[in-house]
């Protein structure tokens, strides 16, 4: 055998071995990949679960539940709290709210009475309950809306976040700002009311009719004087733009109008314009909050 057959003899053993390592080798890197590509699915799916708690761990539903149920008790136990104070604003909130009633009847020399009448022993005692509930609901606020953002802000995006403050704060300026014109509006609305009952009829009202009138009429102004928030979020979410609402806005000028003919809870023409004209005032700045924000 001459030298350099030996070492040709060698190349060609490596060669060989290499040609046969060489599918192990392929398949190893195969399922490698595989393996990356399920792990980069995995990961990807895990960064889409909105379900983290607030130090970035996910959250299972029971530990959800658990949560809820722990903020709805510390909401309970504060609105139980501020409706035991209430109790005892009582008097002088009850007197804020027949303020209208009795100036009515102070004008009005045939009037027999200025205050409210019970018709049953129970209806005073249930009123004073119910009004301190409505006090505690009020007093409490501060609490409960806190404990809701606590719950909601975990399952929020960054970016979200960013756009949920600035709805939350709107949501109470804009209740509030309803609420506030209701009052306002509630003494004329009752004049009106009581006038058009007749000059054979004497106004003698109860407790409980009083004070549901009252509430319902300031709770429906809040609710309705929150749609802007609802007009911003559909540009915001590009389902509707601000060049369609203004394209609408001699049809919405219409269904506004209606609305307030069908949810005012008095039908007298003074509760009637004091929901429909700032509706129609709200519609137009929300088209330029639009606008602004380039939606």
């Amino acid at each position: 055998m001459a030298p350099g057959d030996g070492e040709l003899g060698g190349e060609q053993d490596q060669l060989a071995a290499g040609q046969a390592a060489g599918p192990a080798t392929l398949a190893g890197n195969g399922a490698a990949r595989a393996a990356g590509h399920r792990a980069l699915k995995l990961n990807g799916r895990a960064s889409r679960e909105p379900e983290l708690d607030g130090e970035g761990g996910r959250m299972t539903i029971f530990e959800h539940l658990a949560e809820l149920r722990r903020r709805v008790l510390v909401c309970a136990v504060a609105v139980v709290v501020t409706s035991i104070a209430g109790y005892f604003l009582y008097n002088p909130v009850l007197h804020f709210m027949t303020g209208p009633y009795r100036s009515f009847v102070a004008h009005h020399k045939g009037m027999v009475t200025g205050n409210l009448v019970i018709l049953s022993p129970t209806e005073g005692f249930t009123t004073r309950l119910k009004v301190s509930m409505y006090i505690g609901l009020a007093l409490a606020a501060p609490v409960w809306l806190w404990e809701l953002w606590r719950f909601i802000t975990p399952g929020l995006k960054r970016s979200e976040r960013r756009y949920a403050v600035p709805f939350v704060l709107s949501a109470l300026a804009l209740f509030s700002m309803g609420v506030t014109v209701a009052v306002l509006v509630w003494p004329k609305a009752l004049d009106w009311l009581i006038s058009a009952s007749g000059s054979n009829i004497t106004p003698v009202f109860s407790p409980a009719g009083y004070v549901h009138i009252y509430v319902l009429i300031c709770l429906v102004f809040g609710i309705v004087f929150l749609y802007p928030i609802v007009v911003v979020f559909l540009m915001l979410a590009r389902v509707v733009p601000s060049a369609k609402w203004r394209k609408w806005r001699r049809p919405a000028i219409v269904v506004l109008f209606s609305v307030a003919a069908v949810v005012t809870p008095s039908n007298d023409p003074f509760t009637f314009l004091g929901m429909a004209v700032p509706m129609v005032v709200f519609y137009e700045l929300s088209i330029i909050v639009g606008r602004l924000l380039g939606r």
